[in-house]
């Protein structure tokens, strides 16, 4: 069956900023297709947002580290009319690289790089028949420099950095625009909310709400900027990174995120 109305897609919708992007399309009278994760009631945040905003709101539950899952869900999605996919589903954490089990890493790998690469590639011809198309991509400000511990994360947001400038570049003069976000840190559950308060005064006067990075996000998007930082300090911060010695920042998050470990 073919629906006619237009959708945004949004992956990692059910909690986060995926869900605080759900909110804010919504809110901008943007029908939905919500994709998560099963068992994680991404239903009744649906229900929700038809009954407050009057969209239209599908959901759709699968766990895209699966190739498998993968191709199902483009499958599904392209008997739909999309002009706006925003790949916010990813996943990290923070281990010795030697103890990380080799699922974890592949888990890492398949969700924040393979499943992004392939929706935004199997989309393009859905997102081409729009008048007027955008595709997000969530990055991170992890992926301005590399990290012990965290290893594997920083550089699949590197990645989705590099893959976003590069489309945007190769689709530029199109009906479609790429736009790649990097948001810092946000207290989205109690575990980060707990790790933001061991940090110093400027990570932790740096912190935005996933409601604010959102609204940032969609506004910046639709103004057609390709790289997003939300927050003035968050864009400080990624001009330090990049003027900043590596060794000294491998130095500095080595320290931190040993003492992270440790808690």
């Amino acid at each position: 069956m073919y629906n006619q109305n237009t959708f945004t897609v949004i992956t990692g919708a059910s909690q986060g900023l995926g869900r605080a992007l759900a909110e804010v399309c919504a809110k901008q009278g943007r029908d939905l297709i919500l994709i998560s994760l099963p068992d994680e009631h991404v239903n009744s945040i649906a229900k929700d947002l038809m009954l407050r905003y009057s969209v239209n709101v599908i959901c759709y539950e699968t766990d895209l580290t699966k190739a498998e899952n993968v191709s199902k869900t483009v499958s599904y999605l392209k008997k739909h009319n999309i002009n706006m996919l925003i790949n916010n589903a990813g996943i990290g954490g923070t281990k010795k690289f030697m103890d990380c089990s080799l699922t974890y890493i592949d888990d890492i790998l398949l969700l924040n790089m393979r499943s992004l690469v392939i929706l935004t590639h199997q989309l393009l011809p859905v997102l081409k028949r729009q008048k007027e198309s955008y595709i997000l991509n969530i990055s991170s400000l992890a992926a301005f420099s590399p990290m012990p511990y965290k290893t594997v994360y920083p550089a699949t947001k590197a990645f989705v950095y590099s893959f976003s400038r590069g489309l945007n570049a190769e689709l530029k003069g199109s009906n479609i625009h790429v736009a790649v976000a990097h948001p810092g840190g946000m207290p989205t559950n109690r575990d980060t909310s707990n790790r933001i308060k061991s940090h110093g005064k400027f990570i932790r006067f740096s912190i935005l709400s996933a409601e604010a990075t959102a609204a940032i996000c969609m506004e910046k998007l639709l103004q057609k900027e390709s790289i997003i930082i939300p927050g003035k300090i968050n864009r400080f911060s990624s001009i330090l990174q990049k003027l900043m010695p590596v060794d000294f920042q491998l130095k500095i998050f080595s320290n931190k995120l040993q003492r992270e470990l440790q808690q």
